[in-house]
């Protein structure tokens, strides 16, 4: 199950981004954790019935430029780093964005909406040639991920 934690955050916290993050779309969990000064996000969920004859557990990332790296799997695959904290902004700038969708890595930033949703945006040169994803907050893993 999972549970939905409160929407206030508070300004000028770097860690408030650190956790386990549902996209409201409800197709992808990740978890966004800290090495040094910069944040990182790695796979732990994501919606596979587009093809129930490739669960999740058994896909990878075979669209990677990279020959060598197209046999790891998707879950618990990094996917997001080198986000650090703008204090005078609140907000993650300067990080890098992997999709395993198309094997694209853009540039990344993050920041809170005025509802408590996080919102990361990946984007090619300049913040507005970009996409955004946004995510809720949840108090647990989703409970696939901890099952075998």
């Amino acid at each position: 199950m999972i549970a939905i934690a409160p929407k206030s955050y508070p300004q000028n916290n770097p860690d408030q981004i650190i956790g386990c993050w549902m996209s409201t779309e409800n197709n992808l969990e990740v978890e966004i954790f800290k090495t040094g000064n910069n944040y990182k996000a790695r796979v732990v969920w994501f919606d596979d019935s587009d093809d129930k004859a490739r669960p999740m557990n058994t896909r990878c990332d075979w669209k990677n430029p990279d020959e060598n790296s197209r046999t790891r799997k998707i879950i618990g695959m990094e996917v997001m780093h080198g986000l650090v904290y703008k204090e005078e902004y609140n907000d993650w700038e300067d990080g890098r964005i992997y999709d395993p969708h198309n094997g694209k890595d853009w540039n990344a930033k993050a920041c809170f909406t005025n509802t408590g949703l996080l919102k990361v945006r990946g984007y090619w040169g300049l913040p507005l040639l970009g996409k955004d994803i946004f995510f809720k907050k949840i108090l647990a893993m989703n409970f696939l991920t901890t099952t075998k």
